[in-house]
């Protein structure tokens, strides 16, 4: 089954850490992206998408953490995925 990029891409992760890596020879950028993905559907929507050449993908899951609701109970936020994706030198991709 054939997903679109964007099914597979649900945000980029914009914070001050991870908007750092485009300062080097290969620039890296962050994704929050399906928990069901795997390297090689990220490779191809981030290349899809952009239209840049991947040249590596990391990929970790970070788990939900626990938060206190309303009242005395305790709730739980979702578990999501995040992959960070170098691209070739000389590439970039405009998020802002």
């Amino acid at each position: 089954m054939s997903l679109h990029p964007y099914d597979i891409l649900i945000r980029p992760l914009l914070t001050e850490r991870s908007s750092s890596g485009g300062e080097f020879r290969y620039p890296k950028y962050t994704f929050v992206v399906s928990i069901s993905s795997n390297k090689i559907q990220v490779r191809r929507a981030i290349e899809a998408a952009f239209d840049v050449k991947v040249r590596n993908v990391r990929t970790l899951r970070v788990g939900g953490k626990r938060k206190r609701l309303r009242s005395r109970k305790l709730g739980r936020r979702a578990n999501w995925k995040k992959a960070i994706v170098t691209l070739e030198e000389g590439q970039s991709i405009n998020l802002i």
